[in-house]
């Protein structure tokens, strides 16, 4: 790790701790209808006169009706946050392109936000990985593929490692009116305004350790290293424009990468319901894969999240998503349906099916191949117990199918290969 890394490591270390230890007051929202303590003020998001809730990864936006994990204290101007969550996962996955692995994965993550007068407000926001702990080769999940992992070759049925530093961003909301503002964001790392939240945020499918083989089409952009972001919200509308470094980190996990903003990103958000968030991107990134420097991507992307309350103390989230990037054979398309019901507090249920047209399984002379149609659906359950007043330990399990076409079933050795992870959840809220 660089001297520059390490400096800003600690920083985002302290922001980290002092949104977790700064007082002991814990804030909970499960309906989007926050209850602050008493002599803290309800807090709006941090780019408009919305509920807190509606915010998710970077600036994208969920249902206002959305659980809002964090613990929530108050010091002099500063409003903290801080969250953590952390899995000890055994992975196996079947077939002849499978294999086995136990890894630690998860994310740190603190929020200090400041009003100032006039009703703008200012957030920084930092997020941490232990992913770069599980090795450059990343874990094995059948179907999954990426930029490379060790900087020489594709990474196939493999998931990379995120880096070290998945956010360090800061945030300036400017009212212009009671349902109007403009805000810029900036991000080294950060995410531009493209697709929905990133998986490990969405709560239709957060509590399970497994990524989407949608990934590289839905939310990939979410740790790009130099994001510059202006948007517009009106009432339950934003409309927000993204200049970012369109080049996929690099197999160096504890660095903090440079580069031109080279690409573009817009999106259109619109919550016509609490329990309602839609969203229709676009983006244009330039060179984004290591392996092939001359190929530039085109990505269009459209989802829909519905949560609401259930039971007593419950939730139920599903989210809908379409994502379409080119390729050398044309368009390529994925969807991804994915819910998740937590109808009791110590027990979550979560399924997921994807899919996806990927050119990336089988190389050919060091480029991809043909594009092939695969699908997945993964089922599984989590039972958390509360260890003390701020801590949850889980214990979960998944289970997942694969399909393949024809021309594939002599790679894997079956035309449906099977994979399984169980987990240890530390939860820190």
């Amino acid at each position: 790790m660089t001297n520059r890394s390490a400096r800003i490591a600690r920083a985002a270390l302290s922001l980290i701790a002092a949104a977790a230890s700064v007082g002991a007051v814990q804030v909970q929202a499960s309906t989007g209808d926050p209850s602050f303590p008493e002599g803290m003020p309800a807090m709006s998001g941090a780019f408009g006169s919305y509920p807190m809730t509606r915010e998710a990864s970077g600036t994208s936006w969920q249902p206002d009706t959305s659980v809002h994990a964090g613990r929530h204290v108050a010091s002099g101007q500063w409003m903290f946050m801080g969250h953590a969550v952390l899995n000890g996962v055994y992975d196996w996955q079947g077939s002849a392109r499978g294999g086995e692995k136990s890894f630690l994965s998860g994310m740190l993550m603190g929020v200090a936000r400041r009003s100032i007068a006039g009703g703008d407000a200012l957030q920084l926001r930092a997020m941490l990985s232990p992913d770069p702990l599980m090795g450059k080769s990343g874990y094995p999940v059948l179907l999954a593929t990426g930029e490379t992992a060790d900087g020489s070759t594709p990474l196939l049925d493999r998931q990379h490692p995120h880096d070290l530093f998945m956010e360090l961003s800061v945030s300036y909301a400017h009212p212009l009116g009671p349902s109007d503002s403009v805000f810029v964001y900036a991000g080294l790392p950060g995410e531009p305004a493209f697709g929905p939240p990133a998986f490990m945020h969405r709560l239709s499918i957060m509590d399970s350790p497994e990524p989407p083989i949608s990934h590289h089409w839905l939310d990939s952009t979410h740790i790009a290293f130099g994001v510059a972001t202006l948007g517009y919200v009106h009432d339950q509308w934003k409309l927000e424009v993204s200049r970012f470094r369109g080049r996929e980190p690099d197999q160096f996990r504890y660095n903090i990468e440079t580069g031109p903003l080279d690409s573009t990103a817009t999106r259109l958000s619109w919550n016509p319901a609490k329990q309602w968030a839609l969203q229709l991107s676009w983006a244009a990134l330039t060179s984004p894969e290591e392996l092939e420097p001359l190929v530039d991507q085109r990505k269009w992307s459209a989802s829909a999240i519905y949560t609401r309350p259930c039971a007593a103390q419950g939730w139920w989230s599903t989210t809908l998503a379409w994502g379409r990037r080119t390729s050398d054979h044309g368009w390529l398309n994925a969807v991804a349906l994915e819910s998740a019901v937590r109808p009791v507090p110590a027990w979550t249920l979560f399924v997921r099916g994807e899919r996806v047209d990927n050119d990336e399984l089988l190389w050919q002379g060091g480029l991809p191949g043909p594009a092939y149609t695969v699908g997945k659906v993964s089922a599984g359950a989590v039972r958390d117990f509360r260890v003390s007043q701020r801590a949850e330990l889980g214990l979960g399990g998944l289970y997942a199918l694969n399909f393949v076409p024809g021309p594939l079933v002599a790679s894997y050795g079956t035309a449906e290969p099977k994979g399984f992870m169980a987990f240890i959840r530390l939860k820190i809220q």
